[in-house]
């Protein structure tokens, strides 16, 4: 029983540290997301256009974290017990994995909201769109070249040099547009999830004297 709960502990510390540190960094463009899109102050200062463009840099570590299934299958493949595999391992990832995009979510849905607000509605999928298109490039970038949101700032030739060379070539073409389109696909699902519990909520609170 001890050696059980002894490698639990040891396979738990072992993977919440990355885990913690990814969410972290998906919980930044979240954040910013509020103090840029829902503002009450439609006024758009030097440092807003500084923020949206750390919130850009920042918001692909988001659906990062959906690569971060291989992880999990290293993790099943390394020989621990069923019961770790079972009770650890898959919840700490699915947590995270889930927890991660749905961040992402909540900052595009925030964005979408703020166009709304400005008269732009029409604008809300295209920017969403392109917004995909550019998280499914810094998630190859982050994946496959390595490369960290602050590299932009300390390294931006060398994202740029790497950027131009992988969107000319035919594999990493291929491994965007995948992304692409599972970020689209998945972020459309969790939209609907998100937007239903959040109407469900603001139905409770409107009616609460009714539904009691």
């Amino acid at each position: 029983m001890e050696s059980i709960l002894g490698n639990a502990l040891t396979a738990f510390e072992r993977h919440s540290g990355w885990i913690i540190w990814n969410l972290f960094l998906a919980f930044i463009p979240l954040t910013l997301s509020f103090g840029l899109f829902r503002r009450r102050t439609n006024s758009r200062s030097l440092m807003w256009w500084v923020a949206l463009i750390v919130f850009i840099a920042f918001l692909p570590n988001a659906p990062y974290l959906l690569t971060d299934i291989i992880h999990l299958i290293r993790a099943i493949r390394s020989g621990y017990s069923v019961w770790i595999i079972s009770l650890i391992f898959i919840p700490l990832h699915l947590f995270a994995i889930l927890s991660g995009f749905e961040a992402y979510v909540i900052s595009v849905i925030n964005q979408g909201h703020y166009l709304q607000r400005q008269g732009k509605r029409q604008f809300v999928i295209p920017a969403e769109l392109m917004i995909h298109l550019l998280s499914a490039i810094g998630v190859y970038l982050g994946r496959f070249r390595r490369f960290n949101s602050w590299d932009l700032v300390t390294d931006p030739g060398g994202i740029f040099v790497s950027t131009f060379d992988d969107l000319t070539t035919k594999f990493p073409l291929v491994v965007i547009a995948i992304t692409f389109v599972v970020i689209t696909l998945a972020y459309w699902l969790m939209k609907q999830i998100t937007l239903g519990i959040i109407l469900r909520i603001r139905y409770v609170r409107e009616n609460q004297d009714l539904l009691e």
